[in-house]
């Protein structure tokens, strides 16, 4: 190839690299908001998780979808796949923390002296 020559045409499909007059990929919001929410599931807040770990199990799958589907455009693969990774981990948290509440293994009562 020599310097005189311009480069060929990308093909079509494939992503751009970024340069002159092109734009960087982006993060993808649903990616970044699975992680959060994964992240947040897997904390201990027992009904809270079931809502939380489900939301981050969602949006990873749709935000891997979305980036796949942005070819190149967008950033961000592999919050989206902790993303529903840790909600997955949470959601396992939360049955088992309920299966244990229910057969007795884990008692909450909250008794303490209280100012008396």
């Amino acid at each position: 190839m020599s310097y005189d020559q311009p480069p060929p045409p990308p093909q079509y499909g494939a992503p751009q690299p970024y340069g002159y007059g092109s734009q960087p990929p982006k993060n993808s919001v649903m990616a970044i908001s699975a992680l959060v929410l994964g992240i947040i599931g897997v904390i201990p807040c027992f009904w809270g998780c079931f809502i939380f770990s489900g939301a981050g199990v969602v949006l990873g799958k749709l935000g891997q979808k979305e980036i796949r589907e942005s070819q190149g455009a967008k950033k961000g693969e592999g919050q989206a796949k902790w993303g529903f990774i840790l909600g997955i981990v949470g959601l396992v948290l939360g049955v088992l923390y309920w299966i244990l509440f229910a057969t007795g293994a884990i008692d909450i009562t909250y008794e303490g002296n209280f100012g008396s």
